[in-house]
Protein backbone atom coordinates (compact mmCIF):
# COMPACT_ATOMS: atom_id res chain seq x y z
CA UNK A 1 0.00 0.00 0.00
CA UNK A 2 1.54 3.57 -1.29
CA UNK A 3 1.35 6.46 1.19
CA UNK A 4 -1.02 8.25 -1.24
CA UNK A 5 -2.98 5.25 -0.88
CA UNK A 6 -2.72 4.83 2.64
CA UNK A 7 -3.66 8.54 3.57
CA UNK A 8 -6.96 8.53 0.91
CA UNK A 9 -8.25 5.50 3.43
CA UNK A 10 -7.79 7.82 6.62
CA UNK A 11 -9.81 10.22 4.91
CA UNK A 12 -12.31 7.81 4.14
CA UNK A 13 -12.58 6.21 7.34
CA UNK A 14 -11.94 9.44 9.89
CA UNK A 15 -15.21 11.16 7.23
CA UNK A 16 -17.17 8.26 7.26
CA UNK A 17 -17.36 8.66 11.42
CA UNK A 18 -18.31 11.97 11.26
CA UNK A 19 -20.89 10.92 9.13
CA UNK A 20 -22.35 8.84 11.32
CA UNK A 21 -21.86 11.09 13.79
CA UNK A 22 -23.75 13.60 11.89
CA UNK A 23 -26.45 10.95 11.67
CA UNK A 24 -26.93 10.20 14.43
CA UNK A 25 -27.21 13.96 16.02
CA UNK A 26 -29.67 14.57 12.95
CA UNK A 27 -31.96 11.59 13.59
CA UNK A 28 -31.96 12.64 18.09
CA UNK A 29 -32.95 16.01 16.61
CA UNK A 30 -35.17 15.06 15.34
CA UNK A 31 -37.17 12.67 17.72
CA UNK A 32 -36.61 15.79 20.07
CA UNK A 33 -38.23 18.07 17.59
CA UNK A 34 -40.79 15.49 16.49
CA UNK A 35 -41.75 13.41 19.70
CA UNK A 36 -40.13 15.93 22.54
CA UNK A 37 -42.74 14.28 25.06
CA UNK A 38 -41.12 10.97 25.28
CA UNK A 39 -37.78 12.18 25.32
CA UNK A 40 -38.07 14.79 28.12
CA UNK A 41 -39.13 11.36 29.92
CA UNK A 42 -35.50 10.34 29.58
CA UNK A 43 -34.52 13.47 30.97
CA UNK A 44 -36.27 12.89 34.55
CA UNK A 45 -35.95 16.16 36.39
CA UNK A 46 -35.82 18.64 33.54
CA UNK A 47 -39.47 19.99 32.25
CA UNK A 48 -40.88 21.05 29.22
CA UNK A 49 -40.18 24.55 30.02
CA UNK A 50 -36.93 23.84 30.85
CA UNK A 51 -36.14 22.85 27.20
CA UNK A 52 -37.36 26.44 26.21
CA UNK A 53 -33.61 27.96 27.18
CA UNK A 54 -31.92 25.96 24.46
CA UNK A 55 -33.77 24.05 22.08
CA UNK A 56 -32.08 20.88 21.88
CA UNK A 57 -33.64 19.69 18.82
CA UNK A 58 -33.22 22.50 16.30
CA UNK A 59 -29.83 22.54 17.54
CA UNK A 60 -28.51 18.85 17.13
CA UNK A 61 -30.37 19.19 13.72
CA UNK A 62 -28.25 22.41 12.77
CA UNK A 63 -25.05 20.63 14.18
CA UNK A 64 -25.90 16.51 12.78
CA UNK A 65 -26.78 18.46 9.53
CA UNK A 66 -23.35 19.81 9.42
CA UNK A 67 -21.60 17.07 10.19
CA UNK A 68 -23.23 14.97 7.95
CA UNK A 69 -22.33 17.28 5.13
CA UNK A 70 -18.85 17.52 6.14
CA UNK A 71 -18.38 13.72 6.04
CA UNK A 72 -19.94 13.37 2.93
CA UNK A 73 -17.95 15.90 1.10
CA UNK A 74 -14.97 14.50 2.62
CA UNK A 75 -15.71 10.74 2.31
CA UNK A 76 -16.91 10.96 -1.59
CA UNK A 77 -14.50 13.52 -2.27
CA UNK A 78 -11.62 10.87 -1.08
CA UNK A 79 -12.94 7.73 -2.52
CA UNK A 80 -14.19 9.20 -5.96
CA UNK A 81 -10.90 11.05 -6.46
CA UNK A 82 -13.15 14.30 -6.88
CA UNK A 83 -10.91 17.58 -6.48
CA UNK A 84 -14.47 20.03 -6.59
CA UNK A 85 -15.24 18.05 -3.28
CA UNK A 86 -11.77 18.02 -1.68
CA UNK A 87 -11.77 21.54 -2.40
CA UNK A 88 -15.18 22.27 -1.02
CA UNK A 89 -14.54 20.05 2.26
CA UNK A 90 -11.40 21.99 2.70
CA UNK A 91 -13.06 24.83 2.27
CA UNK A 92 -15.39 24.63 5.11
CA UNK A 93 -12.93 23.24 7.49
CA UNK A 94 -10.92 26.60 7.30
CA UNK A 95 -14.15 28.97 7.65
CA UNK A 96 -15.17 26.89 10.78
CA UNK A 97 -10.90 27.09 12.12
CA UNK A 98 -11.67 30.64 11.55
CA UNK A 99 -14.50 31.32 13.29
CA UNK A 100 -13.02 29.07 16.11
CA UNK A 101 -10.26 31.63 16.17
CA UNK A 102 -11.83 34.98 15.57
CA UNK A 103 -14.17 33.58 18.42
CA UNK A 104 -11.59 33.17 21.21
CA UNK A 105 -10.01 36.46 19.91
CA UNK A 106 -13.43 38.07 20.93
CA UNK A 107 -14.12 36.37 23.71
CA UNK A 108 -10.39 37.44 25.52
CA UNK A 109 -10.07 40.93 23.96
CA UNK A 110 -14.43 41.66 25.27
CA UNK A 111 -14.90 39.70 28.16
CA UNK A 112 -15.37 42.36 30.46
CA UNK A 113 -17.93 43.48 27.67
CA UNK A 114 -19.54 40.22 27.45
CA UNK A 115 -19.96 40.36 31.23
CA UNK A 116 -21.89 43.55 30.90
CA UNK A 117 -24.70 41.71 28.49
CA UNK A 118 -24.87 38.55 30.95
CA UNK A 119 -25.49 40.81 33.92
CA UNK A 120 -27.80 43.03 32.57
CA UNK A 121 -29.64 39.89 31.30
CA UNK A 122 -29.58 38.31 34.28
CA UNK A 123 -30.47 40.74 36.82
CA UNK A 124 -33.39 41.73 36.03
CA UNK A 125 -34.42 37.65 35.52
CA UNK A 126 -33.74 37.41 39.14
CA UNK A 127 -35.77 40.61 39.99
CA UNK A 128 -38.57 39.51 38.27
CA UNK A 129 -38.72 35.99 37.75
CA UNK A 130 -36.90 34.01 41.09
CA UNK A 131 -39.33 33.22 43.20
CA UNK A 132 -42.22 32.72 40.71
CA UNK A 133 -40.97 30.58 37.97
CA UNK A 134 -39.95 27.45 38.77
CA UNK A 135 -37.41 26.84 36.32
CA UNK A 136 -35.37 29.95 37.38
CA UNK A 137 -35.58 29.00 40.58
CA UNK A 138 -34.93 25.46 40.83
CA UNK A 139 -31.96 26.38 38.88
CA UNK A 140 -30.71 29.16 40.66
CA UNK A 141 -31.20 27.57 43.92
CA UNK A 142 -29.27 24.79 42.53
CA UNK A 143 -26.43 27.15 41.64
CA UNK A 144 -26.20 29.12 44.49
CA UNK A 145 -26.57 25.63 46.84
CA UNK A 146 -23.23 23.70 44.69
CA UNK A 147 -21.83 26.67 44.40
CA UNK A 148 -22.33 28.52 48.07
CA UNK A 149 -23.02 31.89 46.39
CA UNK A 150 -25.43 34.83 46.24
CA UNK A 151 -27.44 35.98 43.34
CA UNK A 152 -24.90 36.82 39.43
CA UNK A 153 -23.40 39.65 41.91
CA UNK A 154 -24.26 39.43 45.28
CA UNK A 155 -27.36 39.65 47.45
CA UNK A 156 -28.39 43.16 46.61
CA UNK A 157 -29.83 41.48 43.11
CA UNK A 158 -32.80 40.20 45.21
CA UNK A 159 -32.88 43.89 46.95
CA UNK A 160 -36.15 44.78 45.86
CA UNK A 161 -36.80 41.69 44.18
CA UNK A 162 -40.38 40.20 43.20
CA UNK A 163 -39.45 37.44 46.03
CA UNK A 164 -38.52 39.80 48.71
CA UNK A 165 -41.51 41.61 48.02
CA UNK A 166 -43.70 38.56 48.68
CA UNK A 167 -41.37 37.28 51.46
CA UNK A 168 -41.46 39.94 53.78
CA UNK A 169 -38.07 41.17 53.44
CA UNK A 170 -36.22 37.79 53.30
CA UNK A 171 -33.29 37.27 50.70
CA UNK A 172 -32.52 33.57 50.25
CA UNK A 173 -31.12 31.23 52.76
CA UNK A 174 -27.72 30.99 50.76
CA UNK A 175 -26.79 34.73 50.67
CA UNK A 176 -26.20 34.38 54.40
CA UNK A 177 -23.65 32.36 56.52
CA UNK A 178 -25.81 30.67 58.40
CA UNK A 179 -28.66 28.85 55.94
CA UNK A 180 -31.80 29.68 57.93
CA UNK A 181 -34.65 31.88 57.33
CA UNK A 182 -35.30 35.21 57.31
CA UNK A 183 -32.42 35.72 55.74
CA UNK A 184 -32.55 39.85 56.19
CA UNK A 185 -30.61 42.23 53.74
CA UNK A 186 -28.33 43.09 57.14
CA UNK A 187 -27.57 39.55 57.57
CA UNK A 188 -26.77 39.68 53.93
CA UNK A 189 -24.38 42.33 54.04
CA UNK A 190 -22.85 41.38 57.45
CA UNK A 191 -22.38 37.65 55.34
CA UNK A 192 -20.64 39.04 52.38
CA UNK A 193 -21.31 35.95 50.37
CA UNK A 194 -19.64 36.33 47.29
CA UNK A 195 -22.07 36.02 43.71
CA UNK A 196 -22.01 33.43 41.48
CA UNK A 197 -20.59 34.74 38.33
CA UNK A 198 -17.46 34.99 40.53
CA UNK A 199 -17.22 31.74 41.28
CA UNK A 200 -18.11 30.25 37.62
CA UNK A 201 -14.86 32.64 36.32
CA UNK A 202 -12.69 31.06 39.07
CA UNK A 203 -13.89 27.25 38.19
CA UNK A 204 -13.29 28.33 34.61
CA UNK A 205 -10.03 29.39 35.53
CA UNK A 206 -9.12 26.52 37.63
CA UNK A 207 -9.82 24.57 34.33
CA UNK A 208 -8.73 26.56 31.72
CA UNK A 209 -6.21 23.69 30.81
CA UNK A 210 -8.61 21.18 30.47
CA UNK A 211 -10.79 24.10 28.07
CA UNK A 212 -7.35 24.77 26.32
CA UNK A 213 -6.40 20.89 25.86
CA UNK A 214 -10.16 20.39 24.41
CA UNK A 215 -9.83 23.64 22.27
CA UNK A 216 -6.07 22.73 20.92
CA UNK A 217 -6.72 19.09 20.16
CA UNK A 218 -10.14 19.97 17.72
CA UNK A 219 -7.60 22.87 16.09
CA UNK A 220 -4.89 19.81 15.77
CA UNK A 221 -7.40 17.76 14.23
CA UNK A 222 -8.73 20.50 12.05
CA UNK A 223 -5.49 21.69 10.71
CA UNK A 224 -4.83 17.82 9.80
CA UNK A 225 -8.36 17.48 7.81
CA UNK A 226 -7.10 20.33 5.79
CA UNK A 227 -3.13 18.86 5.53
CA UNK A 228 -5.18 15.48 4.35
CA UNK A 229 -7.64 17.31 1.73
CA UNK A 230 -4.93 19.42 0.37
CA UNK A 231 -2.65 16.65 0.09
CA UNK A 232 -4.87 14.64 -1.68
CA UNK A 233 -6.12 17.56 -3.71
CA UNK A 234 -2.79 18.60 -4.71
CA UNK A 235 -1.74 14.60 -5.73
CA UNK A 236 -4.74 13.50 -7.58
CA UNK A 237 -3.23 14.76 -10.87
CA UNK A 238 -0.21 12.89 -10.31
CA UNK A 239 -2.34 9.83 -9.59
CA UNK A 240 -4.79 10.15 -12.66
CA UNK A 241 -1.85 10.35 -14.87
Amino acid sequence: MGFFTFVKLMMVLFNLLIFLGGLTLLAMGIWVSVDGGSFLQLLGPFSSQGMQFVNVGFFCIAIGAMLVLMGFLGCCGARKDSKCLLLTFFSIILIIFIAEVAAGVVALAYSSFAEGIIRAWVTPALQKDYGSDPVVTKIWNTTMTELKCCGFNNYTDFVGSKFEEENGGSLPPTCCWIYSAPCSSIEAERSDVQGCFKHILKILKEHANIVGGIAAGIGVLEIAAMIVAMYLYCHLDNRIS
